[in-house]
């Protein structure tokens, strides 16, 4: 069991950030197309990747037959546009490492509303690897306060978790690499546990507190890498204080 961890505020901060604009279908049709593409077939139970695109694509009431178009085009079963997956990194403002996940069949128009962004909110695009080395991928389960630790943790570290956080709110985190994503999953959805909020992320080893006025332009520039039609998901080593925050919501 690891002791406290700053993302559980971090977590329910970007979670309200991301209510602002919802996922839209283009979006996660480029996931699946992409995922089915890494994986060379359309059939979800082969490619655990494309599985959790699927999910994602289901929980916005997409319909089947939308998904299942995509998977093939993916797949090169069915004629479509070439959709890839880049990965940019920069810095934001106050020296904060920011990585910018995205999925296009333009990458000069991409690149160039990326940089864009970058330059307007005062930070910078950088080379490859410049900052990737802060990061890693992991798949994230969070549980709410009152959750049996106990039986948790039984079940995650069974099916191959590599960990369970225990934050200082009674929340608690179950840590695993993003291939055993699905099979954990899996198993803590069979033992009742609601893994509706679990994700695959990105996330830095080290983060960088802000005050509000670095705060405030680094969600600016965040805020203007997600509005970017393709631009998935936004990432930063940055922690923002809850006092922080809360001053800027007043102010």
């Amino acid at each position: 069991m690891a002791g406290h961890s700053k993302w559980a505020n971090i977590r329910h901060k970007k979670a309200a950030n991301d209510k602002k604009r919802a996922k839209t279908w283009t979006k996660v049709i480029r996931e699946i197309t992409v995922a089915a593409r890494e994986g060379a077939t359309s059939n979800p139970d082969d490619n655990p990747r494309l599985r959790l695109a699927i999910d994602k694509a289901l929980s916005t009431n997409m319909p089947k037959d939308t998904i299942e178009r995509a998977a093939k085009r993916g797949a090169g079963e069915l004629e479509g546009v070439n959709v890839e997956e880049i990965l940019y990194e920069g810095y934001g403002p106050g020296g904060i490492a920011i990585m910018v996940d995205c999925m296009t069949d333009n990458r000069n128009r991409t690149v160039s509303e990326v940089r864009h962004a970058f330059s307007k909110a005062g930070g910078n695009l950088g080379t490859d690897g410049s900052v990737a080395y802060m990061f890693k991928t992991l798949g994230v389960f969070p549980f709410p306060k009152g959750t049996d630790e106990e039986a948790l943790m039984d079940i995650a570290l069974e099916a191959g978790a590599d960990d369970v956080v225990a934050e200082e709110d009674g929340s608690f985190e179950v840590l695993c690499t993003q291939a055993d994503f699905v099979t954990v999953d899996a198993a803590l959805t069979k033992a009742g546990f609601n893994t509706n909020e679990g994700e695959v992320t990105m996330r830095a080893d080290l983060l960088t507190t802000l005050d509000a006025t670095e705060a405030a332009k680094l969600l600016r520039l965040v805020d203007a890498l997600e509005e970017l039609d393709d631009v998935q998901d936004v990432y930063s080593n940055a922690d923002i204080p809850d006092a922080v925050m809360e001053a800027m919501a007043q102010g």
